[in-house]
């Protein structure tokens, strides 16, 4: 088991990552917890038939509740926020409550914000059972979707404590697989050039990657976020450098419907585009085409998704976090492991967006 502390402005907190790290859930709860009256565990329906027992044998709890909410980005809504509300005063939750969040990121998400704004705020642990939750369990982003945009509710809310235990992510479908090691990748083009250059050379599929590559691809990933967040709790600066590819991948979900496409397939498009916008502005030197071969190897789409309209797209990002007055703001490289964020005018975003929809990858 590998410790590795997060500091975000005065929280500091452990992230466990390891196989079986739940083992030590109880004994956490028993230290840092002790005056507890009850725990409420929100998971969804994939993750909770399949683990929720294994949990509940974990946290040995009398007061204990389960909410169960649907998967994926179906999760993220005012409706089932609102609902994991009122089950958590139904069930007389308290401020010495805690929450525990059981799942990918998209229940860290709802289950956080829930904690978040329940009572003002009660304590809670990210459980993560995804890759892709490597990045969402750490850092203390909690929110639900709204049609008009991603991610727009929420809050800045640290956990208490996440409980990485990777013995969940051997369930996990090839989709979420991909989906999540597209944070991955993303942390390795935004934090130095060894890292990329290792899993460019180390993982040639996605289907076979070994206990000790994981552990190391999640830790570094881990570590990446750690140093950004320990610099910039809330975004005022470089932590908007972890929204690489997120701009347009975002967009898309939008314009897709959440779910339609995963969150990860959607950021790896937004990467190579990102990609190409860092050539174009910034001179970035970076063979795109070995990168997008690499990528369609490990079985990600390359291009954009067929029948999205760019004017739309762009409605989408204007709409982005990042943006202001409506001026859309890239986050770009000036070479591997230098972000940079850029406003981009809407013309060269709209041109970029027709040379990308008609690209090819031989043509990179």
């Amino acid at each position: 088991m590998e410790t590795i502390p997060i500091k975000a402005g005065d929280d500091v907190y452990p992230v466990y990552i390891g196989y079986s790290v739940t083992n030590h859930l109880r004994s956490f709860l028993e230290t840092e917890f002790p005056n507890r009256t009850s725990i409420l565990i929100i998971t969804d329906e994939t993750v909770g038939s399949l683990y929720l027992e294994k949990l509940i044998d974990a946290v040995s709890e009398q007061n204990l509740h389960v909410k169960i909410v649907p998967a994926g980005e179906k999760a993220k809504t005012f409706e089932v926020y609102y609902d994991c509300l009122s089950f958590a005063l139904e069930k007389k939750l308290d401020r010495k409550s805690l929450i525990l969040s059981f799942g990918g990121g998209a229940v860290g998400d709802l289950a956080g914000f829930v904690a978040a704004s329940f009572m003002r705020g009660i304590p809670f642990i990210q459980i993560p059972t995804t890759i892709l939750a490597h990045d969402s369990a750490v850092g203390g982003k909690v929110a639900i979707n709204h049609p008009l945009g991603k991610n727009m509710i929420g809050a800045f809310y640290q956990p208490k404590a996440v409980f990485y235990d990777l013995s969940y992510l051997v369930s996990l479908p090839n989709s979420e697989v991909r989906s999540g090691f597209a944070e991955v990748i993303k942390h390795a083009l935004i934090s130095d050039e060894e890292f990329y250059q290792w899993i460019l050379g180390e993982i040639k599929s996605l289907d076979n990657i070994t206990p000790s590559q994981l552990i190391n691809l999640l830790t570094s990933g881990i570590r990446v976020k750690a140093g950004i967040v320990e610099q910039d709790e809330k975004e005022s600066g470089v932590r908007a450098y972890l929204n690489f590819g997120h701009t347009l991948g975002h967009a898309i979900e939008a314009e897709m419907g959440y779910g339609s496409i995963t969150h990860g397939e959607a950021v790896t498009i937004g990467m190579i585009f990102a990609l190409q916008l860092s050539s174009n502005v910034n001179g970035l030197k970076l063979p795109r085409y070995e990168f997008v071969q690499w990528l369609t190897q490990l079985g990600y789409k390359t291009e954009l998704p067929e029948g999205l309209s760019i004017e739309r797209l762009l409605g989408r990002m204007k709409q982005d976090k990042k943006s202001y007055g409506e001026k859309v703001r890239f986050v770009l490289l000036e070479n591997l492991g230098q972000p940079t964020v850029q406003e981009i005018s809407d013309e060269l975003i709209l041109e970029n967006l027709a040379v990308f929809k008609n690209r090819r990858a031989t043509s990179d």
